[in-house]
């Protein structure tokens, strides 16, 4: 059999160690794997390398991606064909190499684009990556542990500023339209207040708890989706990207909360936007173990013929799931999430009155 493997959408901690398992699994047991460089778009640049043994030595630690990814290039709307379609172009060239079935590892992005390729007859095995942990049916996404360590990290460091300085430290987070990343980091890094996408903010509320925290302690911490929005007002866009399959760039929300706080407290307001610093580096041990579990399970899926389908944890369990019932959908933090009740109870304000 001759698999090949691509990395699609943003790069996170954690995609060498699939690489790696994929590879190990299936060449122990005499298969070829090829990877296709830069994600989908290698299929129209021809351009591949042979994954071996050897080659996926000693990068399970290693960040990013050995075979480089691309997150603008969907063969159905390719932007450097004018937005023409070329997946034919795509599955001759997978015919040229022979490849027998494609593992494709990436987000909601990667996932759609593999199900319309499933629909045309190639036999595909999806596995879930994105720091957002925002999809569908899957419990985890391997990256996701990265992001938070870096959050809570940063909140730890920039504790240590607002208490010296007597400040409001307000840290901007990833995550697209769900609030994974700021609620596990903020909870995990020690956050006064903790704002989603799926809890517009009230500013008063917000207000009120920074002052109240202001005549105590002196200082506070804010961590902020970037998704998140205050109540009858739009999302913060940082650019809009037309030949993008995903044109909406959020961010800046920080600073805009760092604007409309400023004015109603007597403490400084300063805001700190960790952008991509949330994807780079190496992966936490929990991200490598999910990680290799999910390369695995996809080479298993490979062997036994079961295509169409996506790795997903669910629990402790590594199964399988639909790939048409995980493409285009978003998993969001559901309101009664046990974590919001216990950030709640222990006083951390969700920006509501």
């Amino acid at each position: 059999m001759h698999v090949g493997m691509l990395t699609g959408g943003g790069d996170c901690p954690g995609l060498n160690a699939v690489l790696r398992a994929v590879t190990l699994a299936l060449t122990g047991d005499g298969a070829t794997v090829t990877g296709i460089e830069r994600g989908f778009l290698g299929l129209l640049t021809r351009s591949v390398q042979p994954l071996t043994r050897e080659r996926v030595a000693g990068i399970l630690a290693q960040g990013g991606t050995i075979l480089g990814t691309h997150n603008r290039c969907d063969p159905f709307a390719f932007f450097g064909a004018g937005g023409a379609d070329c997946s034919a172009q795509a599955m001759s060239y997978l015919r040229e190499l022979g490849i027998d079935a494609l593992v494709a590892i990436g987000g909601d992005g990667t996932m759609v684009i593999a199900q319309r390729f499933a629909e045309l007859g190639l036999p595909v095995v999806g596995v879930p990556k994105t720091i957002d942990n925002d999809l569908a049916l899957t419990d985890r996404t391997f990256g996701f542990d990265s992001a938070v360590a870096v959050v809570s990290e940063s909140l730890d460091r920039l504790q240590t500023t607002a208490s010296s300085h007597g400040r409001v430290m307000i840290v901007e987070t990833m995550g697209r339209y769900a609030g994974w990343i700021a609620l596990q980091g903020g909870m995990a890094g020690g956050a006064d207040v903790i704002l989603l996408p799926e809890l517009p903010y009230d500013l008063q509320a917000v207000a009120e708890r920074c002052l109240e925290r202001e005549s105590r302690e002196g200082w506070s911490l804010v961590c902020i989706a970037e998704g998140a929005h205050q109540r009858d007002a739009g999302l913060t866009l940082r650019e809009t990207i037309a030949d993008s399959p995903d044109p909406l760039r959020l961010g800046g929300v920080g600073h805009v909360l760092q604007q409309q706080l400023q004015p109603l407290l007597s403490c400084e307001v300063r805001t700190t936007l960790l952008g991509h610093v949330q994807r780079g580096g190496t992966p936490t041990a929990f991200d490598r173990v999910l990680a290799t579990r999910f390369g695995e399970m996809a080479a298993q899926l490979v062997k036994a013929g079961q295509f169409g389908r996506m790795v997903a944890l669910q629990g402790d369990d590594c199964t399988s799931v639909p790939l048409v019932d995980v493409a285009g959908r978003t998993r969001t933090v559901p309101l009664d999430h046990p974590l919001l009740r216990t950030a709640r109870s222990l006083g951390i304000s969700l920006g509501q009155r």
